[in-house]
C-alpha cells in the first residue's frame, strides 16, 4: 500500500505596511515625535521653528507589520520667501497617497496656522488621529477635556490622543492605534532600513542641527549646509560641508572668535555622525555668503530643496 504523503504548504503570515504623514504647524514636535516612534534619531530637532525643512521618511518594521512615517516641515501662513512656499508644498504633498495622518497640535492651543493644517485635512479621505502633544506642561489637566470636546467638533478624527513625546508619555497608545489602522500588504522598504535619505543628506541636517541649536537665537532663517565631498576611506568617512549664509556678519556669528564656534558646532556634529554612521567620522567645515539664496528657485532646486 502506497503512503500518501501531502506537501506541508503552510500559509505565510500577513503582513501589514502603510504610510503615515506626520503633520502640524511649526515647533509642536513632529520630528521628536518620529524620532521616539522609530527609537532613533531620522529627524533633526531645536526650540527653532520650521527645523525641519524635507519630508524625511521613517522606516520601522515590527514583526508583520511596516510603518513608513512621513516627516513634514510645519504648514505655516507666511511665505516670504521661495524656501517657505517649497516647505509647504512639501508638507501639502506629503499628504497625497498616505493611509494615515497624525495630526499634531499643542496643549490648549490651537490658532490660525493650526488651522491652516486643518484646512488641508479637507481633502484626506483617510484615518486622522489627532495628538494633543506637551500635555505635561499643563497647570491644569481640568481644562483638557472641555478642549478635547471643542477639537472633536472640528472634523471626525479615529481618536483624540494626549500626549508627551517628549515624555513618552502615551506614545504606545499612538503606535496602538496606527498598527490596527495600517492596510494589509507587503513590506516596501527592507527590514533593517529606517529612513529613505542618503548618508550626505543625513550629515548635512547635522551640522544644521548644531547650528541651530547653538545659535537659533543670534542667526535669522537664511543658514543651510551642502555636502561638498563624501567620501571613504579606510573605514573612515570624510566629509567636506559647506555652510552657506545670507550675510558676511552671519558668517563671523558661525565662525566665532578665533574659530571657536565652528570647532564646537563641527565637534557636535562628528560625535552624532559617528552614532549615526557607526563608524569614524573626519569632518571639515568651511563658511561662504551666498546672499538671497532662501528666495532664489535656482539655488533651492542645487541645494536639493525641489528633491520632495
Amino acid at each position: 500500500m502506497t503512503e500518501l504523503v501531502l506537501d506541508d504548504q503552510t500559509t505565510p503570515p500577513a503582513t501589514r505596511c502603510g504610510f503615515i504623514a506626520i503633520v502640524g504647524r511649526p515647533n509642536v514636535g513632529k520630528s521628536t515625535l518620529l524620532n521616539h516612534l522609530l527609537e532613533q534619531k531620522i529627524s533633526i530637532t531645536s526650540r527653532k521653528p520650521q527645523t525641519t525643512r524635507h519630508r524625511i521618511l521613517g522606516i520601522k518594521t515590527d514583526g508583520n507589520d511596516q510603518f513608513v512615517y512621513v516627516d513634514t516641515p510645519g504648514m505655516h501662513k507666511t511665505e516670504r520667501k521661495a524656501i517657505n512656499r517649497v516647505m509647504n508644498q512639501a508638507a501639502n504633498s506629503a499628504l497625497d497617497g498616505v493611509d494615515i495622518v497624525l495630526f499634531v497640535v499643542e496643549r490648549l492651543v490651537f490658532n490660525e496656522e493650526d488651522q491652516i493644517v486643518l484646512e488641508a485635512l479637507r481633502k484626506v479621505k483617510v484615518p486622522v488621529l489627532l495628538l494633543i502633544n506637551k500635555c505635561d506642561l499643563l497647570e491644569s489637566r481640568e481644562r483638557l477635556l472641555p478642549h478635547i470636546d471643542r477639537l472633536s467638533r472640528l472634523r471626525e478624527f479615529a481618536e483624540i490622543i494626549p500626549l508627551s513625546v517628549l515624555g513618552s508619555h502615551n506614545l504606545e497608545a499612538v503606535e496602538r492605534c496606527v498598527r490596527n489602522l495600517l492596510p494589509a500588504g507587503p513590506f516596501l522598504y527592507p527590514e533593517d532600513q529606517v529612513t529613505d535619505r542618503s548618508s550626505r543628506f543625513m550629515a548635512a541636517e547635522i551640522v544644521r542641527e548644531k547650528i541651530m541649536r547653538q545659535l537659533g537665537d543670534e542667526l535669522p532663517y537664511e543658514v543651510t549646509v551642502e555636502i561638498e565631498k563624501y567620501s571613504i576611506v579606510d573605514g573612515v568617512v570624510h566629509i567636506h560641508a559647506l555652510i552657506l549664509v545670507d550675510k558676511e556678519s552671519q558668517k563671523q556669528i558661525i565662525i566665532g572668535k578665533r574659530g571657536e564656534r565652528l570647532k564646537t558646532i563641527g565637534s557636535a556634529a562628528r560625535v552624532d555622525m559617528e552614532k549615526a554612521f557607526d563608524t569614524k567620522v573626519m569632518l571639515n567645515l568651511w563658511v561662504k555668503v551666498k546672499s538671497g539664496w532662501a528666495d532664489d528657485e535656482r539655488a533651492l532646486q542645487s541645494l536639493g530643496y525641489h528633491e520632495d
